[in-house]
């Protein structure tokens, strides 16, 4: 399988704890170097600028088709572009994506998105975890990750964990 993710599934999961949950779902993630700069950067304080470096699991490769990204990037952030024209190069299986201007694009072009949320009820679905409520919690508390009420219970719903 391969699976190309963007930096926010990356930040989000690392900001809660868990995201090794990406290996044990998908096994090696490749990052666009973009991506790979973003996660790094100087000014990033998260845990993921010091952890992504130290995985051998997650892999950075660069899109070769500049000018599709210089189009999408029209629209979208540079990371957001990379991984989308990268997953189209590789013809992925998957992208990690959680922005909703990127998630329309990359869909378009016919790629197959997850979300946090996704990789969440698939990580409970695959027994990896024993609740999603306690990390949809933390998203929403330790980083701010914002979600609609109905979609929170759709969720919860979905996993069988409904209030």
């Amino acid at each position: 399988m391969i699976v190309v993710s963007n930096t926010s599934p990356i930040f989000y999961l690392s900001a809660i704890g868990h995201l090794d949950l990406l290996r044990q779902l998908y096994g090696e993630i490749v990052i666009p170097t973009t991506v790979f700069n973003e996660i790094t950067d100087v000014g990033n304080t998260d845990a993921s600028a010091r952890v992504v470096p130290t995985l051998t699991w997650i892999k950075t490769r660069s899109a070769i088709n500049q000018a599709f990204v210089d189009t999408l990037r029209a629209e979208l952030d540079p990371g957001e572009a990379e991984a989308i024209a990268l997953s189209v190069e590789l013809n992925v299986d998957r992208l990690l994506m959680d922005e909703r201007l990127g998630r329309a694009a990359a869909m378009r072009v016919g790629l197959q998105v997850t979300g946090v949320l996704g990789i969440l009820v698939a990580a409970k679905r695959n027994n990896l975890i024993q609740e999603v409520k306690p990390l949809l919690d933390a998203l929403i508390e330790r980083v701010g990750f914002w979600i609609d009420a109905r979609l929170y219970a759709e969720v919860l719903q979905t996993v069988g964990e409904s209030e």
